[in-house]
């Protein structure tokens, strides 16, 4: 129902895969990836892990990533009722992949900066008139 028999290839424009990149990549959808990636979550104690998520975004990213099947929700009936988020092995697999690039990331900030300074003082020069 609604799959293409051709062969994903991420760079054509109507390709499916691009939806999934933008789940998994997006700033949230990576940090809850990594999150759930060290243990299963209840949401209070997710949204307290990950700085700066506001309840709305955590909710609509968890949503998105048990819709794509990467995340499992596990909501038991108790009072007062819990909640509890852990990975799929689809999900465990994507987070083992965006985590890496996240881990490089905090690497190498400091390359990055450096990189953005010597082009930003490029560009002052340029639009001085100055010799860059």
């Amino acid at each position: 129902m609604g799959v293409s028999n051709q062969v994903p290839d991420v760079n054509q424009r109507m390709c499916p895969s691009r939806l999934v990149l933008e789940h998994v990549t997006s700033r949230w959808g990576v940090l809850v990836l990594a999150a759930l990636l060290e243990r299963t979550y209840r949401f209070s104690e997710l949204r307290r892990h990950i700085g700066g998520v506001s309840e709305k975004m955590l909710a609509q990213t968890l949503q998105t990533l048990e819709r794509d099947g990467f995340v499992h929700r596990d909501a038991q009936p108790v009072i007062p009722p819990r909640v509890d988020y852990s990975l799929t092995p689809l999900g465990a697999e994507a987070a083992r992949q965006v985590w890496a690039l996240a881990r490089w990331s905090e690497r190498r900030v400091a390359a990055v900066d450096d990189a953005r300074a010597r082009y930003d003082e490029a560009r002052r020069g340029s639009a001085t008139g100055s010799p860059a």
